[in-house]
């Protein structure tokens, strides 16, 4: 059995495991029971009433953060020399195609995000064994596959996520950091669960929202009611 550090011997008290908490005592209890030395990522665990093995039930989609993640996305664009000057200008960490396309199929994924030009597409078929486990893969449902790549790295930069619901039926999410403040943390929760809550698939049925949990990276998970949300 792992052992529980005194940090955590604290904190696991201040969470009443059986209390359905609303958005505000969440957002203000995560900060308080967080035993992290560093700026520990805040996250949404969403259990849907869904079958992902359904095509109109494999909830997946985007949404912009208020106040954004409080991390910076580190952007590759993939495009023809045309573009480069647009995708640079927006603040793209790495831009290129043949030369990053490369460096993938040799291992190195040191970034968060990937926008392509729809045209180039074709070329990352070889390198898709390499992007879609680690969620990198672009695609137009997330906006990542666009001629608008000036717009694409404007709104990752900004605060966009995307998200997709597991195999269990289960949506995680980073929205944001310990150091935000609730308020902030709170905004984030409600953009991030209306935004789901307006994808439910007309053949759900039953609960749509059966469970959801806020934590950061090293604390306890904190219940909240599903009927927060609306």
């Amino acid at each position: 059995m792992a052992k529980v550090s005194k940090k955590r011997q604290v904190a696991n008290p201040k969470v009443d495991r059986v209390k359905l908490y609303n958005l505000d005592e969440a957002s203000q209890l995560v900060k308080e029971v967080n035993t992290a030395k560093f700026d520990a990522s805040v996250d949404l665990h969403v259990r849907l009433g869904v079958d992902p093995r359904k095509p109109d039930q494999a909830i997946r989609g985007t949404v912009t953060l208020p106040n954004g993640t409080g991390k910076t996305k580190r952007v590759l664009v993939l495009c023809t020399p045309e573009k480069e000057a647009e995708a640079k200008a927006a603040g793209a960490d790495h831009v290129g195609l043949d030369e990053y396309i490369q460096k993938i199929e040799g291992g190195w994924t040191d970034i968060d995000v990937i926008v392509a030009m729809p045209t180039v597409m074709a070329k990352l078929g070889k390198i898709g064994r390499i992007l879609g486990p680690r969620g990198l893969m672009p695609n137009p449902k997330t906006g990542t596959v666009t001629m608008d790549i000036a717009n694409a790295v404007n709104e990752v930069k900004g605060g966009k996520i995307a998200f997709r619901v597991d195999k269990f039926g289960i949506i995680h999410a980073s929205i944001g950091r310990v150091s935000f403040a609730p308020n902030k943390l709170k905004e984030n929760a409600d953009e991030f669960l209306s935004t789901i809550l307006k994808m439910k698939p007309s053949s759900a049925k039953g609960t749509y929202f059966k469970s959801i949990s806020m934590a950061s990276t090293m604390s306890p998970g904190i219940n909240i009611d599903p009927r927060v949300v609306r």
